[in-house]
């Protein structure tokens, strides 16, 4: 656990275990306590795993406004240069998968492969942007409780609500406690997020693509789409999850995470830690 200081934020994130680095990007509203069983996992597993709060949740810094999903990956380029990170394997959920998306259009040559759970590649419709955008004035005039127990039967699924309300109350409380000015910053820029499809064609590492088979944020289809589009890829279905399968289903999820990590060929880049 540890902060980096920037010239306009600081970064609150987790840097666990050793080896080759393996850095996950949360979804939206949550903070980096989403990844907490892939981190305790594959932290002993022989992986480096970093896990960053985005900017505007978690313990890192709350910039009012927009914050658009190039912003996103300037900051993580920025924390994985301060860590002495030179290529990873990057995987995020939701927002943190197109987020992702974003960072291979950026900087590609510092990807060893993708991991892409709970997400879509298309670019906002015109009604879904204006949702985003009323949802985003919402939250800053209302907070995030309100929103926060609406939302919860969609981001687990009914199984995980019968039978894990340990995972149903960490979502509930990392949404009820994300701070509303971030949250919705991150809403005005994804309404404006790019279509990512193109650029799918044209990845050159590997892909998993994973997706609960109850999610309706984002279904089967989408996870499909995704799958179509990349030159190599894999995808799986967690039954009994909807948006969160990392969450709800953990043993599943680094099962198959495990297994593509597995397939991946190992690199003879320096993974070395940042000093001091």
């Amino acid at each position: 656990m540890g902060t980096a200081a920037f010239e306009e934020i600081t970064i609150g994130y987790e840097d666990v275990g050793g080896g080759e680095p393996l850095v996950l990007v949360h979804g939206h509203p949550f903070d980096r306590s989403m990844w907490r069983p892939q981190a305790e996992h594959f932290g002993r597993a022989g992986w480096r795993v970093i896990v960053p709060d985005l900017r505007g949740y978690g313990e890192t810094s709350v910039v009012p406004g927009t914050t658009p999903l190039e912003t996103f990956a300037g900051d993580l380029a920025a924390l994985l240069d301060r860590l002495g990170v030179e290529r990873c394997v990057l995987g995020g959920l939701s927002m943190g998968g197109q987020i992702v998306m974003e960072c291979y259009r950026r900087f590609p040559d510092r990807i060893r492969a993708l991991v892409l759970a709970d997400t879509f590649a298309a670019a906002e419709t015109d009604e879904g942007r204006a949702a985003r955008y009323a949802m985003a004035d919402r939250l800053v005039r209302e907070g995030m409780s309100g929103y926060a127990d609406e939302v919860l039967a969609r981001m687990v699924s009914p199984h995980t609500l019968a039978t894990r309300p340990d995972v149903a109350h960490h979502v509930l409380t990392m949404m009820t406690g994300a701070p509303p000015e971030g949250a919705a910053a991150a809403l005005r820029g994804r309404a404006e997020r790019p279509d990512y499809g193109d650029l799918l064609t044209r990845v050159r590492v590997p892909v998993l693509t994973v997706v609960g088979a109850d999610d309706t944020y984002t279904p089967l289809s989408d996870a499909q789409d995704i799958h179509r589009r990349v030159p190599d890829g894999r995808l799986a279905v967690v039954d009994g999850a909807a948006h969160l399968p990392n969450l709800e289903r953990a043993e599943e999820f680094n099962a198959v995470l495990a297994e593509f990590l597995a397939t991946l060929p190992s690199t003879t880049a320096p993974a070395g830690r940042a000093v001091g």
